[in-house]
């Protein structure tokens, strides 16, 4: 497997279990110092620690029962790595269609590739009802 491969094999596995109301994947794969963007906030959110906060009060309030990551690409950049995708949910908590842009920067660490910023938008296609 390449770096690629790895980065979006990890990616899936955290965005199915985050579809199924779990965001704890996503909090494993956070490095302590990650920043983090969605179009709900209005600031950042600074550290993994405010990150988990957030999301303890989604725990079992996201689902979609179909998902798709589309498009993935990876640049490695030495220790670095960033992904891009397209993310689309159907049928969900959030509505009967929902289509995102997603960045997610990684960076090697002893313990594995860890996110160290994450950024959702929404498409221009954006939140459905």
């Amino acid at each position: 497997m390449t770096i690629a491969d790895d980065i979006i094999a990890l990616e899936k596995a955290a965005l199915d279990r985050w579809c199924a109301g779990d965001p704890d994947a996503f909090l494993d794969l956070s490095a302590e110092d990650l920043t983090y963007f969605d179009p709900f906030r209005e600031t950042r959110v600074d550290g993994k620690a405010a990150l988990a906060a957030l999301y303890g009060d989604l725990r079992g309030k996201i689902f979609a029962p179909r998902h798709e990551m589309l498009e993935p690409k990876v640049q490695v950049i030495g220790e670095a790595a960033v992904l891009t995708f397209r993310f689309v949910s159907w049928n969900g908590s959030e509505g009967k269609r929902v289509a995102w842009n997603c960045t997610e920067v990684y960076r090697r660490s002893p313990e594995g590739w860890r996110i160290i910023q994450t950024h959702w938008s929404f498409t221009g296609a954006g939140l459905a009802a």
